[in-house]
């Protein structure tokens, strides 16, 4: 990579991370974006960051038949329990959009979303085994990790908190 190409690649991490930074104290949020190494697995990451693999918190773009969005907070080793969702956000259809759809919905690009800085407010849904611990989501950029209290985060964003998951 060229040292122009590299520089510009920075400037866009740290223009992305002002902005969930701004997010976070708008929200009165205290977050940490901590770079991390990569990891071949979800238990490999979540040793390298020093947590138990749930510890570990996707956030999902989930799209409705309207052609809005909600996130969807899923813990590390299980997935989206679709039935549950469903009922809870009480619609017959939810689907995960294409990559470019969720760049549109939220600024951030797949591997990287989080609520926080999200180009528009969409409702939160999290799971309820993420309460009471201290979580790594993304921060909008590759190769980073937000840390939060996930209880403030739920707090911040008025999420909807409800079993949501399932095993992997």
């Amino acid at each position: 990579m060229s040292e122009t190409a590299a520089d510009s690649t920075e400037g866009a991490d740290a223009d992305t991370h002002a902005r969930v930074r701004n997010a976070a104290a708008a929200r009165g949020l205290d977050i940490e974006i901590r770079q991390r190494p990569a990891a071949r697995t979800l238990h490999e990451a979540a040793e390298l960051l020093g947590l138990s693999p749930s510890g570990i918190v996707k956030t999902l773009v989930v799209k409705r038949s309207d052609d809005t969005y909600l996130f969807a907070l899923v813990p590390g080793g299980r997935k989206i329990s679709w039935p549950k969702l469903r009922a809870l956000v009480a619609v017959n259809k939810l689907k995960l959009p294409e990559a470019d759809a969720a760049l549109a919905a939220t600024g951030y690009e797949r591997g990287t979303i989080v609520p926080i800085g999200s180009t528009t407010d969409w409702p939160v849904f999290a799971d309820e085994s993420i309460m009471g611990q201290r979580i790594a989501m993304g921060a909008g950029t590759h190769g980073y990790s937000l840390f939060v209290d996930a209880d403030d985060l739920i707090s911040a964003y008025n999420a909807t908190v409800a079993d949501i998951s399932e095993p992997e």
